[in-house]
């Protein structure tokens, strides 16, 4: 591996670090000033004499060493190539709760001095927003550093099959993520044109052992498997990376699990998607959300109700018939954006940019996705979800799955107003193959915070208003 490489894989989990440190620090400082020395004291009196200054802040570097061991055993220190600001501020939230956990068991055994809650409880809320912040910042600044070309890891495809090319394309399209493809391996007819051929998979421990490409993406076919064992073998004790992108893929689209069944490791690609309490627990959350929703919002739905009106007149709802879980029927609700007689000519067809159909009210709402919002009400009575693949008309149902393998899987919960397709830029016209993969990823790993990642995912997706036509 090359000395490059091993100084470029230390800047940020360095500069992590620090920032972490500095978030603690600034914590404690804070947190201290506002609870003894600033106006919140008129709020909450100090009715136990103020605590000396150099009490907490020796304490501060105690729980630095804690909280810096725990966000390293959580892996918290290291690239964060494909980390969403989501996901990096969940798992700080995550790690600082662990941790004012274990400062709390060592501030109640140890009787020398008696701690404000209130401190703590400003620690614990200030250290998320600034360690969050402070890691938002950095993921900023290294996808900043890979869009300039520096600190890119260099990277090869080895196989033959079609994912190759997707692959490529999706890395290609997030720069960001710092892989520079310098070649492939084998005859691949996908990458022929894009890339430079470095050989066949016989040629990979022979470059790999050159210490100038450091990460090989595998992708075989099913002829190339039996080789790919061979090629493994020899890069044994090489220190590069390998991704393995299985031939399994169009049918494997959960992360896979290994279970031992009586001493016999096998693994397990698909589960059933939502059931016992999480579907409990997920049903709750919609009725919750999309009540409040409704609550809040029915000012606004007075006030586009009658843009539309006055706009285009006829009705200001618009009913569609979509196919839900387990291919059951149900009338969406929309506002309408087109005129009333949109497909009497086209037939069934996708909005395209530009679109003639649609009215000038219609472009603003479509825009800042308003027209889906009456589809909260369906949310409500149980025909779909906050979160989940976005429902198909029949019409569509049966073309794609004639084309698509496993398209019906999406149907095995229920469909959403936004999903893991869309908050990735997947609307509009974007393919329905891409759409579908991200559709059944989610099947294949729903969890409640994966809802609200992609819940808080569509507020940044619709602020940017992307394929939205």
């Amino acid at each position: 591996m090359g000395s490059h490489r091993v100084r470029g894989e230390l800047l940020i989990p360095l500069l992590q670090v620090v920032t972490d440190l500095v978030g603690i620090e600034v914590s404690f400082l804070l947190s201290y000033w506002l609870r003894f020395y600033s106006p919140l004291t008129s709020m909450v009196p100090v009715v136990k004499g103020f605590p000396p200054f150099a009490v907490y802040l020796v304490s501060s570097w105690f729980v630095m060493v804690v909280w810096v061991v725990i966000f390293r055993t959580l892996h918290m220190y290291g690239a964060r190539r494909n980390a969403s600001r989501v996901d990096e501020l969940y798992r700080v939230a995550g790690c600082v709760s662990l941790g004012m956990l274990v400062v709390l068991t060592g501030a109640f055994f140890y009787r020398g001095f008696s701690y404000s809650r209130l401190v703590f409880v400003l620690i614990w809320a200030l250290s998320i927003v600034l360690l969050g912040a402070g890691r938002v910042a950095l993921i900023h600044y290294e996808r900043h550093l890979h869009r300039g070309g520096r600190r890119l890891l260099k990277a090869a495809i080895v196989g033959s099959s079609r994912w190759g090319e997707h692959l490529l394309k999706n890395v290609d399209r997030r720069p960001g993520l710092g892989f520079q493809f310098v070649g492939h391996f084998g005859g691949n007819e996908f990458l022929r044109e894009k890339l430079p051929s470095l050989g066949e998979l016989e040629d990979v421990a022979a470059v790999a052992a050159g210490g100038e490409i450091w990460t090989f993406f595998l992708v075989p076919d099913d002829a190339e498997m039996p080789r790919l064992f061979a090629l493994l073998n020899e890069c044994t004790g090489l220190n590069v990376d390998f991704y393995l992108v299985p031939s399994l893929l169009d049918i494997m689209t959960s992360r896979v699990r290994v279970e031992d069944l009586e001493g016999i490791p096998v693994l397990k690609v698909k589960d059933v998607a939502i059931t016992g309490w999480n579907h409990v627990f997920k049903r709750a959350f919609d009725v919750l959300l999309s009540s409040i929703a409704l609550l809040l919002l029915w000012p606004l739905f007075l006030v586009i109700g009658l843009a539309v009106l006055l706009d285009s007149g006829g009705s200001v709802m618009y009913r569609q018939e979509r196919i839900g879980m387990d291919g059951r029927r149900f009338q969406l609700l929309k506002f309408r954006t087109m005129t009333t007689d949109a497909e009497s000519k086209s037939g069934p067809v996708w909005a395209v940019k530009g679109d003639p159909r649609v009215t000038r009210v219609g472009r603003v709402l479509r825009k800042t996705s308003m027209d889906e919002f009456p589809q909260m009400w369906n949310v409500l009575r149980g025909d779909m979800s906050l979160v989940g693949p976005r429902p198909e008309r029949q019409y569509f149902v049966e073309r794609f799955t004639a084309r698509i393998p496993k398209y019906l899987e999406r149907h095995r919960v229920k469909s959403g107003m936004t999903g893991w397709a869309q908050v990735h830029g997947l609307r509009g016209n974007a393919p329905i193959e891409e759409r579908t993969r991200y559709d059944l990823y989610y099947v294949e790993n729903w969890s409640l915070v994966l809802d609200i990642r992609i819940l808080l995912m569509t507020v940044w997706a619709v602020l940017k208003g992307e394929n939205s036509y």
